[in-house]
């Protein structure tokens, strides 16, 4: 592992830890900004067969044991492309609940949570980069496709082998 990756993914995952640990403490509050995410959220999930609860404060625990889980993963090099993928995927609902800012009242609020949006958007690039982050090593799709061409080449040069040997069979016997 490089030094950049060593210092950058804890520096990534930290304001995930710190956030998703806020987020427990003041679950009662979350849970309120969250509502309007969750009221929609849960039936498309739930429609799509995946078991939710609707309450919005278990969902704001769920979501914070998420990404202290995956924030932790991603800062000690534990998994780090899955790890950055969930917090990217997590991140998007925390963002649309947290930032509202299209529905600020007065212009201080609504540049502040403009500012986080966006700070959020970034951090998802961020994530999106590390999830694709090999390490300087061949991914999954490089890894397949060389291997199916490998497995061609390898089959063709048997066959070609098999079709000598039999001309030497038949050379021997006839």
């Amino acid at each position: 592992m490089t030094v950049s990756r060593l210092i950058a993914r804890p520096m990534l995952a930290s304001i995930f830890v710190v956030g998703a640990a806020t987020a427990l403490k003041n679950t009662t509050g979350t849970a309120a900004k969250a509502d309007a995410v969750t009221s929609r959220l849960v039936p498309l999930a739930k429609k799509a067969g995946i078991p939710l609860p609707e309450d919005p404060e278990t969902l704001v625990k769920l979501n914070a044991g998420v990404q202290i889980a995956a924030g932790l993963a991603l800062a000690t090099g534990r998994a780090p492309r899955i790890s950055a993928a969930v917090l990217a995927a997590s991140l998007v609902p925390t963002t649309a609940a947290g930032h509202r800012f299209w529905e600020a009242d007065d212009d201080a609020t609504r540049t502040q949570q403009r500012l986080h949006f966006f700070k959020n958007v970034s951090l998802v690039g961020g994530l999106i980069i590390a999830s694709g982050d090999t390490e300087g090593r061949p991914g999954v799709a490089w890894r397949a496709r060389h291997g199916v061409r490998d497995a061609r080449r390898e089959a063709k040069r048997l066959a070609h082998d098999a079709r000598l040997e039999a001309r030497l069979a038949k050379a021997r016997i006839g």
